[in-house]
């Protein structure tokens, strides 16, 4: 998922998406997953060199990948589309005067409890052995990009510096996330859980644990045959309930809680034993998958009224 804060950070995806050409190949890419620029030229009636420059606007946007592979004839070049979902804030600028932003590595957890298939690594090593849940204690872990685990959790403690005698409006977390298949599989459904405070705000399934083509952050040392790239989600908490990219979840809001500038604010990820899909999490931190970031946080505060100091 790509997310736009505004539209001036949208405008190179607007352009891209304003040729009907660009979107078709989009629609192309789409239902067959993955094609070369011979298939799409074809299906397109447009010659290659065309069809290039077509190709580059929407993969400098991000909207499409390019993987080179080898074939009898040489290197083959396959297009797939990389982005799920686009989602586009529209909110006033007044509305993100008072904001703190911060970046939690995959390793900073600060509590977990998880069972294998599970694992760590950094952008360069695997830390500790594979299937060893004992090893999500090793102290290498704060280095961790990435970690995986078929069921249980990982909880984090999001910062809290907004300015004193401040009260929290709105929370904004970013991840991205998969399922956790033995070696891959792009269909192996995981109901994941979030929690905000031990409060449980809502559920998100994830379709499966991807491996079809490359991640475009993952470290070439990487096995081919292990997790890729996730979805980029994105969960909102505010006084009108909990969303996920932009659809709402649940009723809990961000008032229940009660957070001003003295709070501990902690955030789980769970793969409960008892969902209907257990299916395992993976976290993909920066270095690993398609998106370059760790678990980003987004803090809106104001001012706590002078009736409730």
């Amino acid at each position: 998922m790509l997310h736009i804060k505004n539209l001036d950070d949208g405008l190179e995806i607007f352009k891209a998406l304003g040729s009907e050409v660009r979107v078709e190949i989009i629609k192309l890419l789409l239902q067959n997953k993955e094609m070369n620029m011979n298939e799409l030229a074809s299906s397109l009636n447009i010659t290659n060199g065309a069809l290039t420059s077509h190709i580059k606007k929407l993969e400098s946007c991000g909207i499409i990948a390019i993987a080179n592979e080898s074939s009898g004839h040489g290197n083959e070049k396959k297009c797939v589309v990389q982005l799920d979902k686009i989602l586009i804030e529209l909110g006033l600028e007044e509305e993100s005067k008072n904001v703190c932003e911060t970046e939690i590595k995959v390793g900073h957890y600060c509590d977990y409890n998880i069972f294998p298939t599970c694992g760590l690594a950094s952008s360069s090593k695997l830390i500790g052995e594979v299937d060893d849940a004992r090893y999500f204690a090793h102290p290498e872990r704060v280095n961790c990009d990435i970690l995986w685990f078929t069921k249980g959790y990982v909880e984090y403690i999001i910062p809290n510096f907004i300015p004193a005698y401040n009260k929290i409006d709105q929370i904004t977390i970013s991840a991205e996330l998969s399922s956790e298949a033995p070696g891959v599989n792009s269909n192996w459904p995981s109901d994941i859980f979030f929690y905000l405070n031990e409060i449980k705000i809502g559920k998100w399934t994830s379709p499966g644990d991807f491996g079809d083509v490359k991640g475009i952050f993952t470290p070439s040392w990487w096995y081919p045959n292990w997790n890729q790239y996730g979805m980029l989600k994105l969960i909102v908490i505010n006084s009108h309930g909990t969303f996920i990219d932009g659809l709402k979840v649940s009723d809990v809001t961000i008032k229940e809680f009660n957070l001003d500038y003295k709070s501990t604010i902690k955030f789980k990820f769970e793969v409960p034993e008892d969902a209907e899909h257990v299916g395992g999490l993976t976290i993909f931190g920066r270095n690993f998958g398609n998106y370059n970031q760790d678990i980003k946080v987004r803090i809106n505060y104001s001012p706590i009224a002078e009736s409730e100091k």
